[in-house]
């Protein structure tokens, strides 16, 4: 089933007539905090529960889920899954966060925070660096290491996938106390309010 898409424009211009009920942000809420959609709701892609998702919606299944990460690939991972769970009219917002920010539609912003894509390259450049030391000083068999990331860096390239980030976000680091009622949206609050005439 091919995945919805929604320009940043059309989002603001849906919201701006009340159409929009849910915009799921999953990123990690390190990058939420930093800067984000102001209706959107911080659920990071490694949390999400499909069931308990479906669950939350009130029954509203035909309203659409909006949703958006840092570019847009986190977010299409996340309406893949959600639509494998038998989730309906599930939308990607094309280009994220990045493309809401650079439009000029109006953002939130908090705390800075290194973006997980920076954590993976220094990471990766960590170990390519530490497995190229000990093969010169050490041991020739270490140059597995380097090898095995340049392979990975490969993969991740070819699939759009980088398992070193999901398991970063996973780190204290990237973890923000929970948010208040006051700061996020709740899920399928809209949902079951009609409008005039609806």
């Amino acid at each position: 089933m091919t995945i919805s898409t929604v320009s940043p424009q059309e989002l603001a211009a849906r919201h701006e007539r009340g159409d929009v009920c849910e915009l799921l942000d999953v990123r990690t809420p390190v990058e939420f905090r930093e800067v984000h959609v102001p209706f959107a709701r911080n659920v990071p892609l490694d949390r999400l529960d499909p069931p308990a998702l479906l669950s939350s919606r009130n029954g509203a299944t035909q309203q659409p889920l909006y949703v958006i990460c840092r570019s847009g690939n986190r977010a299409n991972q996340a309406c893949e899954n959600l639509l494998a769970a038998g989730l309906k009219n599930i939308v990607n917002v094309a280009g994220g966060t990045m493309a809401w920010e650079q439009a000029g539609l109006p953002v939130t912003r908090g705390q800075k925070g290194m973006s997980l894509e920076r954590q993976a390259r220094i990471v990766i450049g960590l170990i390519v660096l530490t497995g190229s030391a000990l093969t010169w000083f050490y041991d020739p068999r270490w140059i597995g290491l380097p090898a095995f990331m340049g392979a990975g860096l490969i993969f991740s390239g070819l699939a759009d996938f980088c398992g070193l980030a999901l398991i970063l976000g996973r780190m204290p680091w990237n973890q923000v106390a929970a948010p208040t009622s006051e700061t996020q949206p709740s899920l399928g609050a809209c949902c079951s309010i009609k409008k005039p005439g609806g």
